[in-house]
Order: C-alpha cells, then sequence, then structure tokens
C-alpha cells in the first residue's frame, strides 16, 4: 500500500535547510565582517532570521513526519 507525504513535510525540509544555511552564512560574518558595512549591521538579521526558518522547518518536519499505520 502506498501511502502519501504531506507537502508540508518537503516544506519543512526546505525551510530546515535553507534557515540553516542562512544562520551558518550569519555566524560566518561575525567572525568575518564583510568590507562594507551597512545601517544595521550590529543586529545580525540573518542569524536572527536563519535560526527562526530552521526552528519553523523542524516544527513543520516533527508536525507532518510520515507515521507508520498499523494493520
Amino acid at each position: 500500500m502506498r501511502r502519501i507525504l504531506s507537502i508540508w513535510f518537503f516544506a519543512g525540509v526546505l525551510f530546515s535547510i535553507y534557515g540553516l544555511m542562512i544562520l551558518t552564512n550569519g555566524v560566518w560574518e561575525v567572525w568575518h565582517p564583510p568590507a562594507h558595512h551597512t545601517v544595521l549591521e550590529d543586529l545580525h538579521s540573518s542569524i536572527w532570521w536563519g535560526a527562526i526558518l530552521f526552528v519553523i522547518g523542524l516544527g513543520y518536519l516533527i508536525g507532518f513526519f510520515p507515521k507508520s499505520k498499523t494493520p
């Protein structure tokens, strides 16, 4: 019997991957600041948005993880 995977499971995978990539880039920019500074650079928005996106993705992954049906 075939099971159908929820589209939200795949959305969780993508959100988690993108969040981890953005978070990693934000941490990298803290240790190696760019040559051209921006006005709001001290807020570290890439760290915040990467972490938020990663947590949302994990929530979707846990919530919509395919469950095995017992006959």
